[in-house]
């Protein structure tokens, strides 16, 4: 049973997820005010009183990513200042986490700064999913829960009993994922190295691990503008291997994404609804929805228990 004190909000990135969510807890959405100056300014304003309840504001870094990224901001100010209890972030997908560290001189590191706002406007806890690099929790003063779509994404593949399958990881940085869903598929793991010539481009020069006459599982935290993605299908489509599946938490789908990766030799694109798509897509695309995932993340929250209740494994 919630507390009537529980309040759920959506920004504008995703209020379809949003929405799902409230139906998982029995809750209703709570009602706010979203709009914009004429000037561009984002405007404010909670259309239920919140003093002294536990807010969760349910926002993706998605695109317009700076826009969402500062609506969440002034919602987090509104919030306080109308004497909320607490004021729980929901950021499915947590945005500029490709820039958590320098990788040359004189550059941000963006994602830190992003977490120091949040913490001084006034958030006092986060809940994200697959963040590009876990060690983003660090940046945080505050509780971060750090869910993962790993399990819905398995779950799923092996309902459909795929033949002779091999997960592969696109670079060294998804290695771990990649080896977590192949034991759980039981099937072997492999591993593409490539080289960045510049941002959003990619060009595969090894693959450890055997592909040829294996059906590929390509598993990503993210897909940005499918370059990268269409680069290693047809890689492994050149070392001898069957049609593609690929598999990724966060849909970005930037510029024109969702028609690459309408490819030939990809069978099936698995992705969730972390960020919102177009309802008028290809039928290769899959959407696997983690509403059930944060609703059991905020039931927990709010009431107690353990987040790692959560994943069949209870050390993620």
């Amino acid at each position: 049973m919630f507390s009537d004190k529980l309040r759920i909000f959506s920004g504008s990135s995703n209020p379809k997820l949003t929405e799902r969510i409230s139906e998982e807890l029995g809750l209703p959405l709570g009602k706010v005010k979203l709009s914009r100056f004429k000037s561009g300014e984002i405007y404010v304003h909670y259309e239920e009183t919140i003093r002294n309840c536990d807010v969760f504001i349910v926002q993706s870094f998605s695109h317009p990513i700076n826009d969402h990224f500062v609506e969440l901001l002034v919602m987090i100010d509104a919030a306080k200042r109308a004497s909320a209890r607490t004021v729980n972030i929901v950021v499915p997908y947590y945005g500029y986490a490709r820039q958590e560290r320098k990788a040359a001189p004189r550059e941000p590191i963006s994602a830190k700064m992003l977490a120091d706002v949040l913490t001084t406007v006034g958030a006092n806890r986060v809940i994200t999913i697959d963040l590009h690099a876990p060690a983003i929790q660090g940046f945080f003063n505050i509780p971060v829960d750090h869910l993962t779509a790993l399990d819905l994404i398995s779950d799923y593949l092996k309902g459909k009993h795929i033949k002779n399958p091999v997960v592969v990881s696109p670079d060294a940085g998804r290695a771990s994922t990649a080896e977590k869903l192949a034991n759980y598929l039981d099937s072997p793991f492999a591993i593409m190295i490539k080289k960045r010539p510049t941002h959003n481009e990619s060009i595969i020069t090894h693959v450890i691990g055997d592909v040829e006459g294996q059906t590929p599982i390509i598993i990503e935290d993210l897909i940005d503008t499918g370059t990268t993605i269409v680069n290693v299908v047809e890689g492994l489509k050149e070392r001898g291997a069957e049609d593609v599946y690929v598999c990724a938490t966060h849909p970005l789908f930037s510029g024109p994404a969702l028609q690459r990766l309408d490819h030939p030799s990809i069978k099936e694109v698995i992705v969730t609804d972390s960020i919102a798509l177009p309802d008028h897509r290809s039928d290769r695309f899959t959407l696997l929805s983690v509403a059930p995932m944060l609703a059991e993340a905020t039931r927990i929250i709010t009431q107690g228990g353990s987040i790692s209740t959560l994943f069949k494994n209870a050390g993620v």
